[in-house]
């Protein structure tokens, strides 16, 4: 090849990566609206470079402190590097500097011993105010213990306004369905994607509420960064940790622990409300718990579990094993399933309580029996699977024994 052709080629390969690129920006261009989201109030903030805007004290004060913290280390950097620049540029050889040879400076010596002490001092004793006051847990208005599940947070209310109301907390099963199609269709904004939760947790404003974490499968983590909050949620373990909200709003944060292939999908929504608004959402949430406490020795028919089961499957179920129940990739279908048309009970039973798969099939057990014996009933009478049998939630009550 002569050198006019190997310029010729290496032009026309040019060419192409140029076009190419060319057609990538285009692409990415073409995609902006695809990706169009806004600030979402109480969350993450398009191109979002500082902490997110703290609503507590304790917030306010991390806030403070991490800038602080970010002065000392760039006066630091500065005074190091500059002095190390200055010696090799103002001393350099071209210039007929010689090194000198020396051995201990006194000074120096007690000089780079006390500067460090007192920045570290200087440091620790903000840092230490801080950290003490983020472990303060007493005097609570409001004790929530927040359990971890996969991937889910349970929420039961355990002392102050509330008491007794426990509910699950799920990312939208809407949100869920776009996230399997691909996310966000072009021109569609979703400015709270893979935020949205059935059930957020609530809380009164200016109340001290303290979260009591724990988990009952893998390690999670329970973290609202407009309130400065993140606690580890271990199985066996009890840790907690509080804020108190200054300003009405909704606020969000996600699992911070790898906690399994749908970790992503475990987000955290808490809903600040008035004190009036908040005595009125219990005066709400206290009826429907007690319209949902059903006898579990109540003998149901099949029709009226078919319905309820219908719902449930809908809300926890679909996302996974799709309406049709046909499962998808390594989700196993439930359109004639083998475990599913056996006759004995308790082998599906018993994936719902304990789950399967080494996690990939997550437990259940915090719906009630009666939602249980439901969805199972459902599934077996649902699709192909016409199978007549129904399942009692006594049957749940006892295999939870």
């Amino acid at each position: 090849m002569n050198a006019s052709n190997t310029m010729n080629t290496m032009t026309g390969r040019g060419a192409g990566r140029v076009r190419t690129l060319g057609a990538s920006l285009v692409a990415l261009a073409g995609n902006a609206a695809w990706g169009a989201v806004n600030d979402l109030p109480g969350g993450p903030a398009v191109w979002q470079l500082n902490l997110p805007p703290a609503v507590t004290k304790i917030a306010h004060e991390q806030q403070w402190l991490h800038w602080f913290m970010m002065a000392i280390c760039l006066v630091i950097f500065v005074g190091v590097f500059g002095v190390m620049f200055y010696s090799i540029w103002k001393h350099r050889k071209s210039k007929g500097h010689k090194a000198a040879n020396f051995h201990e400076s006194t000074a120096v010596e007690i000089a780079w011993t006390i500067v460090p002490f007192v920045i570290v001092i200087a440091m620790a004793l903000p840092a230490t105010k801080v950290l003490v006051a983020q472990k303060d847990t007493t005097s609570a208005d409001l004790t929530i213990k927040a359990t971890g599940m996969q991937w889910k947070w349970g929420y039961d209310y355990i002392k102050g306004e509330g008491e007794g109301i426990g509910f699950v907390s799920t990312l939208d099963n809407a949100q869920r369905i776009m996230s399997n199609n691909g996310g966000p269709k072009a021109g569609e904004t979703v400015d709270n994607y893979l935020l949205k939760v059935d059930n957020p947790l609530v809380v009164p404003v200016d109340k001290k509420v303290r979260i009591i974490t724990t988990a009952n499968d893998v390690i999670h983590a329970f973290a609202v960064p407009a309130f400065g909050i993140k606690q580890d949620a271990i199985p066996g373990f009890v840790r907690d940790t509080w804020f108190r909200a200054e300003k009405v709003g909704d606020y969000y944060g996600q699992c911070q622990e790898l906690c399994g292939k749908e970790h992503a999908y475990m987000p955290i929504h808490v809903k600040v409300l008035s004190a009036a608004d908040y005595s009125a959402w219990v005066g709400v949430k206290a009826k429907e718990a007690a319209a949902k406490a059903d006898d579990p020795s109540k003998v149901w028919a099949l029709a009226d579990l078919k319905v309820r089961g219908e719902k449930v499957y809908a809300a926890n179920c679909a996302a996974c094993h799709q309406a049709n129940g046909k499962g998808a990739g390594p989700i196993k279908p439930l359109d004639g399933s083998a475990i599913v048309l056996d006759a004995d009970h308790g082998k599906q039973i018993a994936i719902l309580l304990n789950g399967a798969a080494g996690g990939a099939m997550p437990s259940w057990k915090a719906l009630s029996d009666t939602d249980l014996a439901a969805v199972i009933s459902y599934t077996k009478n649902n699709w192909s699977n016409q199978t007549g049998q129904l399942v009692q939630p006594a049957e749940l009550q006892a295999a939870r024994k």
